[in-house]
């Protein structure tokens, strides 16, 4: 897409939103309700609507009694994340509406990529259908079964462009090309938001990492991206731009450099570039800890980067607590405004009362919903539809697939029968007990008619150690690697046919997963050339 093109529609949209003063209000109905619910509210509380912490690592046995409770009672948090389950989020929600002094409800968010408890296709995957009434499809199903279980915020799309596959996170996104991409994003938007939040199974879309997360230099994750602002134009920034078009509701910033300049403290990319040329009035958070990895990073230290973001354009800290906790000594210091501030907590209580929050705090909350939406047979059989578009059959010679129901097949391989590594990476709020694994889902199909054989046949790695960092939270049984091999090439001479089940581990690719190499792994591919 042209410079000039991107630029005409930016100009649109600024026409479209200019008129409302909050920057991205839905109507005037919603401006003076939360003009009238700053006015009573004090500093603390304000700089607390900014502030996301991870639930996860702050509630512990009983969420009444824990850290993340009393920041609730005390109203020092905006919304929490990664606390699953509809009791824990209600638990927390009543805290925050019954027991706070002006009842803000809470957002609650979580990392739903490609499913909730039925789990879809990686992203990555999903794109190879070229099928966005299918992507739609998968993003209103985890809509509903997230939305079920409590939660009102999903962290995705990742919508960034990937040029280079060593890059862990490209699972994650719709791969290289910015017009896929693109369409991509706007099936992702419709599909969580749905008829602009109104239903109770409509959550709230944040389109990330903005921006240009995925041009990082190596492949290596969290690392500089250096490039001329024609490329970024027509190479990267299309899919973003979708995404706020579709009316995406939040979007994260991102943890790489730009021009020199963290994108959580780039005025350019979060004011210039996103709010003034695009028109977007959203809710903008920080991804994890950014703000205060700026300090790691040896731009300034945590107080110093909080003024950076804030100036910036971010709304909402996620964990580093740096608004929370420096924000109103610099604006003592005069280094920050109230008006910022301000704004920035607009946003954030805008985001809540789009959500209907504000007239329902509990919408999200119904345990029935919990009992009668997850994991159903309607969205398993969707699911499994889904997948068989997004497989990538590079060659069949004589028609050697679907195979034939008889005679003897061997299945043989790590991936064969490894039921904690089926749902594939970030997919941290699945069920594995619930899901088959690849061998018993062939012995299910052949019935009878032929004969299942297994084998292992290898260890993911030789090495031990390299592959316990390869398959992290979701380590396999390990055997000697001689004695794997042998097995598998008896099982195979007793066969008509050999199913080989290699590849990567759930954990080999996503976040902080890059790698120096794509081929098959060492103990593997020689499994594979002893097969053949």
């Amino acid at each position: 897409m042209k410079i000039r093109n991107l630029i005409s529609c930016a100009l649109c949209g600024l026409t479209l939103f200019a008129c409302s003063p909050s920057g991205g209000g839905k109507d005037r109905e919603m401006d003076r309700f939360i003009t009238d619910l700053m006015d009573r509210m004090t500093l603390r509380e304000k700089l607390g609507q900014l502030n996301l912490p991870s639930g996860g690592d702050l509630v512990t046995g009983s969420v009444m009694n824990g850290e993340l409770s009393d920041m609730i009672r005390k109203q020092e948090i905006g919304g929490f994340f990664n606390v699953k389950g509809i009791q824990k989020i209600n638990a927390l929600q009543h805290l925050a509406v019954e027991e706070s002094r002006l009842k803000i409800p809470l957002l609650v968010g979580a990392d739903v990529i490609h499913g909730y408890e039925t789990i879809f296709p990686i992203p990555l995957a999903l794109s190879c259908s070229w099928d966005t009434l299918a992507v739609e499809r998968m993003a209103r199903i985890s809509a509903i079964e997230a939305s079920a279980d409590g939660i009102n915020w999903t962290f995705s799309p990742m919508v960034d462009i990937c040029r280079d596959a060593r890059w862990g996170r490209i699972a994650e996104g719709n791969g290289e090309d910015p017009y896929l991409g693109s369409l991509m994003a706007k099936a992702y938007v419709r599909g969580y938001q749905g008829n602009n939040m109104q239903g109770n199974d409509e959550i709230l879309a944040c389109v990330k990492h903005f921006a240009l997360y995925g041009a990082s230099e190596s492949g290596r994750d969290y690392n500089t991206v250096d490039m001329s602002r024609l490329r970024m134009y027509n190479e990267y920034l299309a899919p973003y731009k979708a995404a706020v078009d579709a009316g995406v509701g939040s979007i994260m910033s991102s943890f790489n450099i730009v021009d020199g300049i963290p994108a959580t403290a780039n005025k350019w990319l979060l004011t210039d570039l996103l709010r003034n040329e695009w028109g977007f009035g959203g809710l903008l958070v920080t991804d994890y800890n950014s703000i205060a990895e700026m300090s790691s990073h040896g731009v300034a230290p945590l107080k110093e980067a909080s003024i950076r973001a804030l100036q910036a354009g971010t709304d909402m800290d996620m964990v580093s607590c740096g608004f929370l906790n420096t924000l109103e000594e610099s604006l003592k210091e005069a280094k920050v405004t109230e008006e910022q501030i301000n704004m920035a907590c607009r946003r954030v209580l805008e985001a809540k009362y789009k959500l209907g929050l504000f007239s329902n705090p509990y919408k999200y909350c119904d345990a029935l919903r919990a009992k009668e939406k997850l994991y159903t047979p309607e969205h398993r059989s969707a699911a499994r539809a889904i997948a068989a578009e997004t497989f990538v059959l590079l060659k069949n010679d004589n028609n050697l697939l679907p195979l034939e129901q008889k005679g003897r097949i061997a299945l043989i391989g790590p991936m064969a029968d490894a039921r904690n590594n089926m749902c594939g990476m970030w997919s941290m709020t699945c069920t594995p007990s619930r899901h088959r694994t690849l061998l018993e889902g062939i012995r299910a199909a052949a019935g009878d008619k032929a004969e299942i054989l297994y084998a292992k046949g290898s260890n993911i790695y030789y090495d031990a150690e390299t592959e316990k960092a390869a398959t992290g939270i979701r380590p396999l049984e390990r055997g000697d690697n001689r004695e794997l091999l042998d097995e598998a090439l008896r099982v195979a001479s007793r066969s008509d046919i050999i199913v080989a089940a290699l590849g990567e581990c759930a954990e080999m690719s996503g976040e902080s997963a890059s790698r120096t190499s794509l081929e098959i792994p060492d103990a593997q591919q020689d499994l594979l050339k002893a097969l053949v």
